[in-house]
């Protein structure tokens, strides 16, 4: 039985960090979910989805250093408690308070502190069962703020710095959350990616590029770095972020969506990649697209996950993300087109009607394939060359 109540999720955006204009961002309040989250899990709930990946923004809880302040988080736990909708918490998801980065001298403690007041605050809020990110995408935040220049510290060629520290930040977290909440499920979310040569003939350096992916799951797991403590049974629930631009040339730039000449790895492929690597149980925790590509997306998806299952991964899930069109971090005026729901200038939500339809297509086809692996293939199939045909019809 799975740990996620259902096999679709839905996931809102929540970065709070500091953009490359200097100025915070809080996406929870520019897409106003945290004053209608009750009414965003009704429409969820609508459609079949009652699993969610929120986040509870540590800029915004930690009023100042050390002092905490979860009204907001609680109202929306509230909220989802009341629509039946389970929720995964991200602690980091790019942001932290005023004046803090991976690398100061006061990030471990600040950070340990936050995950002692969570886990205080959670189980006297609430009986539900705590599955808790850490730290979102340790591997994308490490090299957009280190390597970029698009967060604080603003580095560049330090990539590896704030990975190491963001790494050991993370697994101090863990120990508290586990000494407080000893059977809380850690979810590791790391983005899933695929680099191609290119120009490139060193395939040996190729191979090390790609590796680098699976770095911050390994240190967690006390596979590398072990002066930080990491340990296996921190590697809980696996989470793979996978985007169209996941797959590029080496020197050249990203693979183009769809393609005319078939050249990318399968998604079932890199999930039967990851699961191997970790024999754990997995998810696809965000993925998505935007546009007229949105629905042919989510089916192509959902015939990824077939595959995947049919051929042996452990795949819990797939997170649609984000569930509410979002705004660009560095201009918050331009909109990417993106959500289940888009937005109108009031903010109310207007139902992308497509990426639904999409999404109740793959619910029942992932149903089938889960009740049925072998004697339900050929049924399943059938159904997906309907959905590739409308995945090469569309676009």
């Amino acid at each position: 039985m799975s740990v996620f109540q259902s096999f679709f999720m839905g996931g809102y955006e929540c970065a709070d960090h500091i953009n490359r204009s200097g100025a915070r961002i809080n996406l929870l309040q520019d897409t106003q979910h945290d004053v209608r989250a009750e009414e965003d899990y009704k429409d969820l709930v609508g459609i079949g989805i009652t699993t969610v990946r929120e986040g509870i923004c540590w800029s915004a809880v930690e009023t100042s250093p050390y002092i905490f302040d979860f009204t907001e988080v609680k109202n929306r736990m509230d909220a989802a408690e009341r629509q039946g909708v389970q929720l995964i918490w991200d602690l980091i998801h790019f942001g932290y308070p005023d004046g803090l980065y991976p690398t100061h001298p006061h990030f471990c403690s600040r950070f340990a502190a936050l995950c002692d007041a969570f886990a205080t605050f959670y189980k006297a809020a609430t009986k539900a069962p705590l599955l808790v990110v850490p730290v979102n995408e340790i591997s994308f935040l490490s090299w957009h703020s280190g390597d970029v220049r698009g967060t604080v510290p603003f580095a560049v060629n330090s990539g590896w710095d704030m990975k190491y520290h963001l790494c050991k930040a993370a697994i101090i977290g863990i120990k508290v959350l586990k000494e407080l909440i000893p059977d809380c499920r850690i979810v590791c979310v790391e983005p899933l990616i695929k680099i191609h040569p290119g120009y490139e003939q060193n395939l040996e350096h190729i191979q090390n590029m790609n590796d680098h992916q699976f770095q911050a799951m390994d240190i967690i797991g006390g596979r590398m770095c072990p002066e930080l403590g990491g340990r296996e049974e921190y590697l809980d629930i696996l989470g793979f972020n996978y985007y169209w631009n996941s797959q590029w040339d080496h020197g050249i730039g990203e693979l183009p969506w769809p393609e005319t000449e078939v050249r990318r790895a399968t998604v079932a492929s890199l999930l039967e990649m990851a699961h191997a690597r970790y024999h754990k149980p997995i998810f696809l925790s965000e993925t998505g697209h935007f546009g007229i590509g949105r629905a042919p997306w989510i089916d192509e998806i959902t015939m990824e996950c077939i595959e995947a299952i049919n051929n042996g991964v452990e795949l819990l899930g797939v997170c649609i993300y984000p569930v509410i069109d979002r705004p660009n971090w560095d201009n918050l005026l331009e909109y990417h087109d993106c959500g289940i729901w888009d937005m109108d200038e009031n903010k109310d939500r207007i139902p992308h009607n497509d990426s639904i339809t999409a999404i109740l297509d793959g619910q029942k086809l992932i149903e089938a394939c889960l009740k049925n692996k072998s004697s339900g293939l050929e049924k399943i199939a059938d159904s997906v060359s309907g959905l590739y045909h409308r995945i090469t019809d569309t676009i």
